[in-house]
């Protein structure tokens, strides 16, 4: 007996390769297709629609395709409401939940299409109903609470995966996607000004996702002086960045040497710790710039400023600063928290923290990624930030090279 569902695309499916691998879901999973209408979008700002009907020989088969289309943005033509079913315990889901994805999502429920507010990827949706109307959003497994409505199975959600454009046109028009080494520079970083200008004109937040290696490479001074200019809104590191950016303000060293002579000097191997030392003794971050401890850099600059900062901890760090979140969740939750903010994300030279911090993005948050190191870029997209580019460059180039670009070309 074979079983069959009908399916609908709409967009720019051609452009963005959605049609193409729909076909390509179907018949890798064993199943057959057949489209029933399928319009053409003829001009650049033209949309395309395709209505398929998918079939399986089984009904398990049949859920399989459907639920690999539905990731790219196929849904079902005849939509029933989402099925809800109350969480048994604290932290525990029903069976068969919904594991959200990055994309922008609506729930029908009481026949009625609702958002999915705080969308990011690997959540349960819960549906609230309140005295104007029913909610849904997101929460984490260790979120959950006794008694919340879970969606379960994939009846009922409309999954919209944003579309790149057509051509290069726009301000974040550069943004296709993929890794690039080969792209001049240059030019890339040109767009990239463009883009952080432009969301900032619009009223947008810029998240900074930072690892101590733009401190080591000196680009420090440059990323300091965005912040000053009221270009960046958040910054989302680890301990050792901002230790290491105090460090330099206080011994002109990062992890022991020299950013002037790049020598090693005597004892200078101990200096973040003792950097982490005197910051204790002030009682934090904020304390030590007010007492005058510390007179430089990124860190001062956002104390200055009124940028908000997130230093998650990890099991190798040395003090840690009194500002450092230790608690695991605690510290998913601060980041949660500037990730749902954010309209553009910057990812420079941190791998385990720009793929925490991209889990916790939706898919249309605007995220250039940069390191030196193309596998922290491929690991990123591969992780399920598709909306993200990557550039395989110096990040001790990039952020100076930005900032000139970003604030000297603003100044003409």
């Amino acid at each position: 007996m074979t079983h069959t569902r009908t399916v609908e695309l709409d967009g720019h499916i051609i452009d963005s390769g959605s049609m193409q691998q729909a076909m390509g879901i179907v018949m890798d999973l064993g199943g057959d297709f057949d489209i029933e209408k399928f319009d053409v979008g003829r001009q650049k700002e033209d949309t395309s629609y395709c209505r398929m009907t998918v079939s399986a020989d089984d009904e398990d088969g049949l859920q399989e395709i459907l639920h690999e289309l539905h990731q790219i943005g196929a849904n079902l033509t005849d939509p029933v409401d989402a099925h809800v079913e109350p969480s048994p315990a604290d932290q525990v889901v029903p069976v068969g939940f919904y594991s959200t994805t990055n994309h922008p999502t609506d729930v029908r429920y009481d026949g009625e299409w609702i958002p999915v507010e705080d969308i990011e990827m690997d959540c349960a949706i819960i549906v609230e109903e309140t005295e104007d109307g029913a909610r849904a959003y997101t929460k984490v497994l260790n979120s959950v609470e006794e008694g919340d409505l879970v969606v379960t199975d994939e009846a009922g959600i409309r999954v919209k995966p944003p579309e790149r454009p057509r051509d290069s046109s726009g301000p974040f028009g550069f943004m296709q996607g993929g890794v690039s080494s080969e792209r001049p520079s240059e030019s890339l970083i040109g767009e990239v000004a463009d883009a952080l200008r432009e969301t900032k004109k619009e009223g947008g937040n810029v998240l900074v996702v930072a690892g101590p290696a733009l401190i080591h490479s000196g680009g420090g001074d440059a990323l300091a002086r965005l912040i000053r200019e009221g270009y960046i809104d958040m910054i989302s590191a680890g301990n050792g960045f901002a230790t290491h950016d105090i460090e330099r303000g206080l011994y002109g060293t990062s992890l022991g040497m020299d950013m002037e002579t790049m020598e090693h000097p005597r004892k200078g191997h101990k200096h973040h710790i003792y950097t982490i030392s005197e910051v204790i003794r002030a009682g934090g971050i904020e304390e030590a710039v007010d007492e005058g401890l510390i007179k430089e850099g990124i860190m001062y600059e956002c104390v200055k400023n009124d940028v908000s900062y997130v230093l998650a901890g990890s099991i190798r760090d040395d003090g840690p600063l009194p500002d450092t979140i230790t608690d695991a969740i605690e510290a998913q939750n601060a980041i949660r928290e500037q990730a749902h903010q954010a309209d553009m994300v910057l990812m420079l030279s941190t791998l385990l923290h720009s793929v925490a911090v991209g889990n916790c993005l939706p898919s249309t948050a605007k995220t250039v990624c940069v390191d030196i190191n193309p596998a922290t870029v491929t690991q990123l997209l591969d992780r399920g930030s598709s909306q993200a580019i990557g550039m395989v460059t110096d990040i001790g180039t990039f952020v100076p090279t930005l900032a000139e670009k970003v604030l000297d070309e603003t100044d003409e």
